[in-house]
């Protein structure tokens, strides 16, 4: 059994775009037979890279599963945002030597795209899965 670390960006004014990732994520893990072991809520998506490495330290998680939404804004901070979080959760991995699969979706959507996107929460924990059976 895979064991997954989750880490969940609450920056959802509305909770309906993350909640709906979230039960996404939860059900694919039930489905493919893999245990979350920790969950972690963090205020937002550029916050996730402590997060994640938080968990990919601990020995009884195998890979982490990081969910967030950005959504488009007056100015390009949601461009900015996404570029930090991806280049922090992919120096997590490859400094930890832990997959950190990556679910956080944005930016440049709106609300109404973000809400269409939660199943987005269900892919990022097919992906942990499928690196942790991958790799050797």
């Amino acid at each position: 059994m895979v064991r997954l670390g989750l880490v969940v960006a609450q920056f959802d004014k509305e909770g309906s775009v993350i909640d709906g990732m979230e039960a996404a994520a939860r059900e694919a893990a039930s489905e493919r037979d893999a245990e979350i072991v920790a969950t972690v809520e963090v205020p937002g998506s550029y916050d996730t890279p402590l997060a994640a490495d938080r968990l990919a330290r601990r020995d009884d998680i195998d890979a982490v599963a990081v969910l967030g939404a950005i959504v488009e804004g007056d100015t390009d901070h949601d461009e900015v945002i996404a570029d930090a979080a991806a280049q922090g959760l992919t120096d997590v991995s490859l400094e930890r030597d832990t997959p950190v699969a990556f679910g956080v979706i944005g930016p440049g959507m709106s609300a109404a795209e973000a809400k269409a996107r939660t199943d987005y929460g269900a892919t990022v924990v097919d992906s942990a899965v499928d690196l942790v059976e991958a790799l050797p």
